[in-house]
């Protein structure tokens, strides 16, 4: 018994702490994807707690944590601008968490293997392009007020001090993850973007007090309103326009949504397994079901929709989460925030928030991924080209449709250009059966067929197709036929089975003869 407890107290101790790691990874990225969506901090907070306080515990996934994703920043920010509000928008968010439990109660959950990865790379690289696009002007301050810390540019006024502390934490993100700065016990300790915060924090605080004219103005600072109590913080939810929701682009971006989140947490999640030292497995359906309820949650609070995110399930895994209490305690950290950290808060500087997705972003679509893709073959690089090209110029998904149907049809032209063999020598002819011939190889017998001259043998193996197709059966049927006309000799060998019926119907399914 006293060992038992032992285990139990080593578990609860390794999940607190795991908690505290990935709150002070989420926190960041709750108000950064917030603010890159164009709507309050508190949104984003929201979600981060919901997919604490209620996906962590629908989900049966032990270490994936949920939450505000940047890989939904694109939808969001098109989706607002095309519904032409937050309030219709959150109806499509509620829908899409509906549709994500028709899903998972459909056993859905499997269909993301079908995709094919080179469409999902694509996607996410997309995503991460458009992430940096968008993230670019509001690292430099655009739009601040002129003043002599401005700059006057073709794109408006540039705020130095933030563009240069962009610039840096930029810089910080991507030295704090190399093997040289792991090896200080900080740099381990402490996330990446959490010293970013602290860092924007400190020189915001720096600036009012030295310098207050090259100060970040409260335009190009976290806006997030003070919630003294419970009351307050029932004030701050905004409702969905439930008059919207016979609206089709409500429809429309519900199932974008609806998809796109649930790619982005089956993948997740399989990642989550395959990093996870003990390969424990969760039910894929169950986790689209959480997600779902998840997102139908923050829908009807005022919330962003919500996935399970790599970013955070990695930060939690590291730190020594055991069990599902790890993302709960960092839901009740956010919670706990909101009332207790607001005044902190509106310290960070929204440049430094930029400058994480900015790294995001990158990572996303990090050049070593289009040189690999390059690498494999224009089988991969195809789908994947397509895929990007396809969201660039129209939304995520039709071009997910686009690099799935170029997937599609190179596969079709791969397994089709081996359908047949058509072997010469002298005036005999062997032609095989190399698979299963469908009506998509008629034109491939057609060109075999067209190859074989007058006064020749010739040798029709099917033995290696189980199935051949009623339309390559009458090609073979017109070509017997024509046989004796041109003087060749046509030799069965073995052919596919078929049924009773069908070889009364086709007098060359019976057995082999010489014509």
């Amino acid at each position: 018994m006293s060992k038992s407890r032992s285990i139990d107290f080593t578990t609860l101790r390794s999940d607190l702490f795991a908690g505290i790691v990935v709150f002070l990874v989420a926190l960041p990225l709750c108000l950064g994807i917030a603010t890159a969506s164009g709507v309050e901090p508190f949104a984003g907070l929201l979600s981060g707690i919901v997919g604490g306080l209620v996906v962590a515990l629908l989900s049966g996934s032990h270490l994936s944590v949920s939450g505000p994703a940047a890989g939904l920043v694109v939808i969001v920010v098109s989706a607002i601008g095309t519904l032409g509000s937050f309030s219709a928008f959150l109806c499509a968010v509620l829908i899409a968490g509906a549709l994500q439990v028709v899903f998972g109660l459909l056993r859905a959950g499997q269909l993301a293997s079908f995709v094919p990865v080179p469409v999902i790379k694509g996607m996410l690289a997309s995503i991460g392009l458009l992430l940096i696009v968008k993230q670019v002007p509001l690292a430099m301050g655009v739009g601040a007020p002129a003043s002599s810390a401005t700059l006057a540019t073709p794109v408006g006024p540039v705020l130095l001090p933030a563009l240069a502390l962009a610039v840096v934490s930029v810089a910080l993100l991507f030295v704090w993850e190399t093997p040289r700065a792991k090896r200080f016990a900080l740099v381990r300790a402490v996330p990446g973007p959490l010293a970013v915060v602290a860092l924007g924090i400190g020189v915001t605080v720096l600036l009012d007090m030295v310098a207050p004219a090259l100060g970040l103005p409260a335009g190009q600072r976290v806006a997030l309103d003070s919630l003294g109590s419970f009351d307050a913080l029932a004030g701050a939810l905004a409702l969905p326009d439930f008059t919207q929701l016979v609206d089709a682009d409500v429809w429309r971006v519900a199932l974008t949504l609806a998809v796109v989140a649930s790619l982005e947490t089956l993948l997740s999640l399989e990642a989550v397994e395959q990093m996870d030292p003990q390969r424990r497995r969760a039910s894929p359906d169950r986790e689209l079901k959480a997600q779902g309820i998840g997102n139908m949650v923050a829908g009807a609070l005022g919330g962003l929709p919500i996935t399970a995110v790599i970013v955070r399930s990695s930060a939690n895994l590291n730190a020594g989460a055991r069990t599902r209490l790890s993302a709960f305690v960092h839901g009740v950290l956010l919670l706990v925030s909101v009332f207790a950290l607001t005044s902190v808060l509106n310290l960070i500087p929204l440049a430094c928030l930029a400058a994480i997705l900015i790294q995001t972003g990158y990572k996303l679509a990090k050049p070593q991924l289009i040189v690999a893709m390059m690498r494999e073959g224009a089988e991969r690089l195809i789908p994947f080209v397509a895929t990007i090209v396809g969201v660039l110029a129209t939304d995520l998904l039709i071009g997910i449709g686009i690099g799935i149907a170029a997937s599609m049809l190179l596969a079709m032209r791969a397994n089709l250009d081996d359908t047949f063999a058509l072997a010469e020598h002298d005036d005999h002819y062997l032609l095989s059966f190399r698979k299963d011939a469908s009506f998509l190889a008629k034109p491939m017998l057609m060109r075999c067929l067209a190859r074989i001259p007058d006064h020749a043998t010739v040798l029709i193996d099917a033995e290696r197709a189980d199935f051949v197709d009623r339309d390559i059966r009458e090609t073979l049927d017109r070509f017997i036929a024509d046989a004796p006309r041109r003087h060749i000799a046509v030799e069965r060998m073995q052919w596919p089975r078929i049924d009773a019926s069908a070889r009364r119907r086709l007098p060359w399914a019976r057995p082999a003869s010489t014509t």
